[in-house]
């Protein structure tokens, strides 16, 4: 039995009207805005379904179609150090209409009064200027094209009332998001020679909202576990999805009617509205991304293939831990961010790298090694020189152990390829090169002092920084024998030093 409205009462859900136009139908955005749209609608507190706009070429909307656009969200983590197994139907949309073959009803939805949130995740590359694009094209080829044309049909619909204006919210990967979208409609009006009235309308009337989304999607869940989750609802869902269970959408506005439109924020304390969202960005960059690019070379050559089965040892898992609490996170912290608000999200961060239903791999993490290292990291470790002036073990640890993962001891064309207990491993660093030629000599204190100098790297010599250069080096000599839990047992934690 196909799962569709005849499995629950769904009326309800039915007859709520159409409030949101959402463009993409991928993990991220049923997993985060869609489950909270649900959640409300549950609630009776925001009323809304969603019309989901599908724009790639990859199949058509009869898979939602065929299950009256249903799907079932199971979200497994932990929470507080509680496993976390729940599933819930989501009945937020309402429909999938294919860009390419139903440009025209896409169109029609902006005479709805009630359509008054525009939501987005259309990949990085989707929030991009075509110069060629054109809104009279059917559809227009660009995200941003297909917006303005929905826009611009709404303007004439409503005579320009300033009152149906809408809320913009992009949840694509990128920093200042809402931005840089805004930029790119008002490139794509002023190319098309657009009227002002039209222009001073889109400005105004809408607001382009930054925002930040975090949760992992990983989406459907391997073929086993799918078929068994099947089994125990008693249904068929090909467009089940599972996600883990903490949950971050900050939202970036000041317009109070924006506020009213998002009222679904009541219901989740996973949505945040502020003015300005920056802290959160920089909370989740150095607590999160930080702490997975200070561990993942150490995890991975101490022999652990995914960051759940690190934090299940109890060293790692005590070495994440101080790291974040005492090391990083009083980096961070200043008149934005209080040490509560640290302390909390390091201890969901522990949550989820527990989390025991999804394999996180080291070795993905260790993507674009160097470029993380220096945005992430490097910040951090002049952060902390400036405030305390003595040397971090943790993150020195974490530098040895980056080092130690790129030296490259084999090449294959362009490809260049490290060692871990005669297991190769594939370098997937721009870097790559260069990290082989520095090992060619293989003295350790000479590798440390021509990589910390190298201002092209890290756009600031970490030489200077007292001590630093002699402790990476003690680190990495150890490492190079094999020692890394003696190090991390070896550095009495200030967790349980009492720090």
């Amino acid at each position: 039995m196909k799962l569709n409205k005849s499995i629950n009462n769904f009326k309800q859900a039915e007859v709520l009207p159409e409030k949101v136009l959402q463009f993409g139908t991928g993990v991220l955005l049923r997993g985060l805005p869609d489950y909270y749209i649900d959640k409300a609608n549950k609630q009776g507190i925001f009323n809304g379904r969603i019309v989901v706009v599908k724009s790639t070429g990859n199949g058509g909307a009869d898979e939602f179609s065929n299950q009256d656009c249903l799907y079932t969200h199971c979200i497994k983590g932990v929470k507080n150090n509680e496993v976390v197994d729940e599933t819930i139907i989501n009945s937020s949309i309402r429909r999938v209409l294919s860009a390419k073959t139903n440009w025209q009803d896409i169109l029609a939805t902006a005479a709805n009064p009630e359509m008054q949130l525009i939501l987005s995740n259309t990949t990085e590359v989707g929030i991009v200027f075509d110069e060629n694009d054109n809104i009279t094209n059917n559809p227009p080829n660009s995200f941003p094209g297909k917006l303005l044309a929905w826009l611009h049909h709404r303007y004439q619909i409503f005579n320009g009332s300033k009152e149906c204006g809408v809320a913009i919210v992009p949840t694509e990967l990128i920093t200042d998001n809402g931005t840089k979208l805004k930029m790119i409609i008002e490139q794509l009006a002023t190319k098309l020679n657009m009227d002002k009235a039209f222009t001073d309308w889109l400005f105004t009337a809408n607001d382009f909202c930054n925002s930040l989304v975090d949760r992992i999607v990983p989406g459907k869940m391997p073929e086993a576990q799918h078929k068994a989750t099947e089994e125990k609802l008693g249904y068929e869902d090909d467009l089940m999805i599972m996600s883990e269970v903490y949950s971050l959408w900050a939202i970036e506005t000041t317009s109070q009617r924006t506020k009213n439109i998002l009222n679904f924020s009541a219901i989740d304390n996973g949505i945040i509205i502020a003015p300005n969202i920056n802290k959160y960005r920089e909370i989740k960059l150095r607590l999160l991304n930080g702490t997975h690019t200070f561990s993942c070379g150490l995890a991975f050559l101490a022999g652990f293939d995914v960051v759940k089965d690190a934090m299940a040892n109890k060293s790692m898992n005590l070495f994440v831990y101080d790291l974040m609490k005492h090391e990083i996170g009083p980096c961070i912290e200043n008149v934005e961010i209080t040490r509560l608000e640290s302390y909390e999200f390091a201890k969901n961060v522990l949550d989820r790298f527990r989390n025991p239903y999804i394999d996180h791999r080291w070795l993905s993490i260790t993507l674009n090694f160097t470029g993380k290292m220096k945005m992430r990291n490097v910040p951090l470790l002049t952060e902390h020189y400036n405030r305390f002036n003595n040397v971090p073990q943790y993150m020195a640890i974490g530098f040895a152990a980056y080092l130690l993962f790129m030296k490259a001891t084999t090449k294959d064309g362009d490809k260049y390829f490290g060692n871990n207990n005669g297991t190769s491993y594939h370098i997937q660093d721009e870097w790559a090169n260069y990290y082989f030629e520095v090992w060619q000599n293989n003295n350790v204190e000479e590798v440390v002092k021509a990589v910390l100098s190298n201002e092209n790297l890290w756009s600031v010599d970490l030489n200077k920084l007292d001590g630093f250069a002699n402790a990476v080096t003690k680190y990495l000599k150890l490492f190079m024998e094999n020692k890394f839990f003696e190090v991390i047992e070896g550095i009495e934690s200030k967790e349980q030093a009492g720090v």
